[in-house]
């Protein structure tokens, strides 16, 4: 006859391991990031300060494609956090759909380094691998928060329709600004490259009063 604390502790452990295996590919995966970042290797007899000046300046793309994939990175792992924090269950779709979500963040770093390495030039492939991978990250991320929303308390606790709708969409912003800058990228990649710096005005403008109405909804609900 099965225990049912025994049941409940192994479901709890077996749901601790999914986070912590989902953990350590976002810090993976984040870490990697730099490591495209060559340092620039000088001859000694060509050795000089205005020479290391410019190697250095020729790493600004790179360096660019990394402060924006870190923080994509971050701002997903930050969704990811808050989603799992309403799971107290899981299934084997779940499980699936968070091991393809966990294969886009694993990619990051090669389509991080793949469009750092071409940025501002007039080519397009870099700059649609990246975004689809980016794209694929979005709809993994809007998937997950719907499938969850519709799972009837079986998967979830506490989590709110309203809070599920704000984070689903949200979750697609980034996608959204990518295509943009695809799309401009062949009329003018310079321009297109500084793009995704709009994502943190977009979440605002767009879902600013939304959030804080879930935030008041949540501090009402705790004062009952």
């Amino acid at each position: 006859m099965s225990n049912p604390l025994h049941n409940q502790l192994r479901k709890e452990f077996q749901l601790e391991r999914l986070i912590l295996f989902s953990d350590a590919v976002f810090a993976i995966a984040i870490t990697l990031l730099v490591i495209e970042i060559k340092i620039p290797e000088i001859h000694e007899e060509d050795l000089s300060d205005k020479k290391l000046m410019h190697s250095l300046a020729e790493l600004i793309p790179k360096f660019i494609g990394f402060l924006v994939s870190f923080f994509i990175i971050g701002q997903y792992w930050a969704m990811h956090h808050r989603m799992f924090g309403y799971v107290v269950n899981f299934n084997p779709k779940i499980l699936r759909m968070n091991l393809v979500f966990l294969f886009g963040i694993a990619l990051m770093p090669f389509s991080t380094g793949f469009y750092s390495e071409y940025a501002g030039r007039a080519v397009l492939v870099p700059s649609i691998f990246y975004t689809c991978n980016i794209i694929l990250l979005g709809w993994l991320s809007f998937s997950m928060w719907r499938y969850l929303g519709k799972s009837n308390g079986t998967l979830t606790e506490n989590l709110r329709p309203d809070l599920v709708r704000y984070s689903a969409y949200r979750a697609i912003t980034v996608p959204v600004i990518f295509i943009i800058m695809t799309l401009l990228y062949s009329w003018k990649p310079i321009v297109a490259s500084f793009i995704p710096a709009l994502i943190p005005v977009a979440n605002r403008v767009l879902f600013g009063k939304l959030k804080k109405k879930i935030v008041t909804s949540n501090v009402v609900s705790i004062e009952k």
